[in-house]
């Protein structure tokens, strides 16, 4: 769909490695864990980060 903004991955990358356990590959579930574990303020990069999350967490399960 395009290129995901390196502050997305790098925000994405530093709550899996925080706090790995709470996500999981639904993405209405990561959305409410970042919005528990982190203050975003804006609704469009949560949901961003969410579907990151989403989709690094079901690709994990592929391999």
């Amino acid at each position: 769909m395009g290129i995901k903004p390196s502050y997305i991955k790098s925000l994405s990358q530093e709550l899996i490695v925080k706090h790995g356990n709470r996500f999981s590959g639904d993405f209405d579930e990561n959305k409410l864990a970042v919005s528990e574990v982190s203050v975003i303020d804006s609704k469009r990069v949560r949901n961003r980060v969410a579907g990151y999350i989403t989709r690094k967490v079901n690709r994990r399960k592929e391999i």
